[in-house]
C-alpha cells in the first residue's frame, strides 16, 4: 500500500512539475531556465513546510509523509529531498558535512552529466 501511496504522489508531483514548465516557457520564454528555478526553490519551500510541520505533530502516519514528501515533491522536484537533507545535516551539527554534500552532490552532478554526455558522443 505505501509503494501505491508513493506511486500516485509521484504521478501528481510530475504532472504538476509538467504544468509549472509549460506554463513557464510559455510565460518568460526558454532563455533562462526559470521553470527549474522556480521548481526547485518551491519545493524546497513547501518540503520545509512540511518538514516543520511534522516535526512539531506528534503521531504523523508515515503514509501521509510518504505520499507528499517522497511521491509529490519526489515527482516535482528532487532538489526538495536535497535540500532538506543538506539542512537537517546543518541543524545536527554537521555543518561541514552539510557544505561537503551541497559542494559534492552539485559539483559531481554536473560532472556526471558532461561524463555521460562525452561518453555518448564517442561512441555515436
Amino acid at each position: 500500500m505505501v509503494y501505491l501511496l508513493v506511486f500516485l504522489g509521484g504521478g501528481l508531483g510530475t504532472m504538476l512539475r509538467h504544468l509549472v514548465n509549460t506554463v513557464s516557457a510559455r510565460m518568460f520564454g526558454t532563455a533562462f531556465p526559470y521553470h527549474t528555478f522556480f521548481i526547485n526553490v518551491s519545493g524546497s519551500f513547501i518540503m520545509g513546510l512540511i518538514a516543520g510541520y511534522f516535526a512539531f505533530k506528534a503521531g504523523s502516519p508515515q503514509s501521509v509523509r510518504l505520499f507528499l514528501m517522497t511521491g509529490i515533491l519526489g515527482g516535482y522536484t528532487t532538489f526538495s529531498a536535497f535540500s532538506l537533507d543538506a539542512a537537517l545535516l546543518y541543524e545536527r551539527g554537521a555543518v561541514g558535512l552539510a557544505f561537503l554534500y551541497v559542494l559534492g552532490s552539485v559539483s559531481l552532478a554536473i560532472a556526471g552529466l558532461f561524463a555521460g554526455m562525452a561518453l555518448i558522443r564517442a561512441i555515436t
